[in-house]
């Protein structure tokens, strides 16, 4: 037999342990038990960044989850030098050469023989006179030229497979993409070339579906009823072959369930054009890929198609823009919504004639959000009893913040009867981002395995040609309408965020009826069932179509202003939208 006929009989397992900075303890232990050959962890998102900034700021040894550590890795380090599972993390945050030199050290506290890459090149906060007035790609809005916290480029895959290449058990990075984090391994394992576009495309869908963690083994499924064992679910683990298809499964025992609706759901949360995945190695096509229940919690994924990559990667840059009090107040009792807009309105004008009499300037925002009464949803209830008004004030001072926040606390004895003690009490920094592209040329990423960074070679142009994606043409409804069901009766769906973007991504229970659900969710439709959420007249509603597993991405543009770092409404994270969808009448076709 020769390698290649090997190397293609041979099956890579990688899990996915960790899918943000403060996930479940529980994954990384199931994962090394089930003997699987990688444990991938992404710890990093936009507002995890400017986080670990700050702290770097506060602490130069800083700036990186300390999870990784304490919670995640640290503790199981035996385990993984007898097993030899290797690990690749994007741990390192805005640090990753502080991260790494404490995990050597622990290493050699410990008198154990494993090798530690780091991969960094992707901060780019020393160029930031030059980067100064770059536009965010979605809004608009500069960046400016003091204050920001981070300023990172986001690397792809191949760095990470040079260090596996090179010995490493351990591989650290800065800012990757998530799925990078799959896909290196993936590249390292089984050769793939960096322009075999259909295989990097493959590696980046098995990323991008282990990257959340239990979100593709029955977390925040749609029919979560039928999932048993959320208090032992298994983290996700993908079955990886060389022709670049896979399955997803999960520890042998372990709670949740995987099937093509979990798996569906996650391949296309957080996506906007699903035909034009872009990461810095491959633009992937998710269009025509097919999803296959072969066993109990086992689905097969297959189809995924590649396009060359673009000539850009795409940077993050945040920074602190003033400052936010936040504060939670229960209103009880009859007319509670009515008491609980006086009792804001009285404390907004209040907390204004204080910063008047102190000659400071006025609030650059206030807002009252309620809570419980149905206005997240667009279905306010007048007659609700009992509420929470959330209290946001923005201003450019702490001070002014925080003399507000105290003075919320008078409410309870000088304002609306039913209000009760306030909690969820804040202040904090208020954090802007805006997200921009560079050219791959100006970014090099640096690798140290042992012996000091050296530079590798910048990530390739492959030339992508948006006009090389060939569009699917929409299902057509069936012929006779004769009844309207619920969505929820007719499709699986998940939203998530990015930016001020948000996404539902909706799969056909039966593929049958995808004409019928897209007839009913044209973009006027869905615009006028989430007027509640555009506030704004920018913003368009995309609707994508993806006949491999019968679905289409709702993308709402400018749906969440201020995105999930300075949102002020109850879900900034957009969790909630695809639930708010499942009501949507349907009309069906006998």
């Amino acid at each position: 037999m020769t390698s290649a006929e090997q190397s293609a009989g041979r099956v890579v397992r990688i899990g996915g342990g960790a899918a943000f900075f403060i996930d479940s303890a529980l994954a990384v232990p199931q994962l090394l038990a089930d003997g699987v050959d990688y444990i991938v962890l992404d710890y990093l998102a936009e507002g995890a960044m400017g986080l670990l900034g700050r702290m770097r700021a506060a602490d130069p040894g800083s700036g990186y989850p300390s999870d990784f550590m304490q919670v995640h890795i640290g503790p199981h380090l035996e385990t993984i030098a007898k097993t030899g599972c290797r690990i690749v993390a994007n741990a390192g945050g805005v640090n990753p050469a502080a991260l790494v030199a404490a995990l050597r050290a622990e290493i050699a506290r410990r008198g154990l023989a494993l090798k530690v890459a780091c991969i960094s090149g992707d901060d780019l906060l020393h160029r930031l006179p030059e980067l100064a007035g770059t536009p965010d790609m979605a809004n608009g809005e500069l960046l400016p030229g003091e204050g920001v916290t981070s300023c990172n480029a986001y690397l792809g895959a191949f760095p990470i497979a040079e260090a596996l290449l090179r010995g490493a058990d351990i591989v650290v990075t800065g800012r990757v993409v998530d799925s990078a984090l799959t896909l290196g391994a993936l590249v390292h394992e089984f050769g793939w070339a960096a322009n075999e576009w259909e295989k990097l495309a493959a590696g980046t869908l098995a990323g991008h579906l282990v990257e959340c963690g239990a979100q593709a083994t029955g977390g925040t499924f749609t029919d979560w009823e039928s999932v048993e064992g959320w208090d032992t679910i298994g983290a996700p683990i993908a079955e990886c072959r060389a022709d670049g298809t896979f399955v997803l499964t999960k520890p042998a025992g372990s709670g949740g369930v995987v099937n093509c609706g979990t798996v569906a759901e996650q391949m296309l949360y957080e996506t906007a054009d699903p035909q034009a995945y872009i990461v810095p190695d491959v633009v992937l096509d998710m269009s025509e890929v097919r999803l296959a229940q072969i066993g109990p919690d086992r689905v097969a994924v297959t189809g995924a198609i590649g396009h060359p990559s673009t000539g850009t990667l795409k940077v993050c840059a945040t920074w602190d823009k003033g400052w936010r009090g936040t504060a939670l107040q229960p209103v009880i009792g009859p007319r509670a919504v009515a008491r609980a807009r006086k009792q804001a309105d009285a404390l907004f004008a209040r907390g204004a004639a204080m910063l008047r009499a102190r000659n400071m300037a006025p609030f650059l925002s206030t807002e009252a959000v309620l809570v419980g009464a149905g206005e997240a949803i667009g279905l306010l209830n007048e007659d609700a009893q009992e509420v929470l008004v959330k209290l946001v004030v923005d201003h450019d001072e702490a001070a002014a913040v925080q003399g507000f926040v105290r003075e919320q606390f008078a409410a309870i004895s000088a304002m609306a009867p039913g209000t009760s003690v306030a909690f969820g009490v804040s202040v904090a920094p208020l954090m802007r981002l805006v997200s921009f592209l560079i050219p791959k040329a100006d970014v090099v990423p640096l690798l140290d395995v042992d012996a000091g960074f050296e530079p590798l070679a910048a990530t390739a142009d492959g030339g992508f040609d948006a006009a090389a994606i060939q569009r699917p043409a929409p299902p057509a409804p069936g012929a006779l309408m004769v009844r309207e069901l619920p969505l929820e009766r007719l499709a699986w769906a998940r939203s998530g965020e990015k930016g001020e973007t948000v996404n539902i991504g909706v799969i056909a229970r039966d593929p049958a009826r995808m004409g019928d659900l897209r007839a009913a969710l044209t973009p006027q439709a869905v615009r006028a069932w989430f007027a509640h959420l555009f506030v704004r007249d920018a913003g368009a509603v995309r609707i994508y179509d993806l006949p491999g597993i019968a679905a289409v991405n709702i993308v709402l543009e400018g749906a969440l202003p201020g995105g999930i770092n300075a949102s002020t409404r109850l879900d900034p994270a957009a969790k909630s939208v695809a639930q708010q969808l499942m009501r949507f009448p349907v009309p069906v076709s006998a």
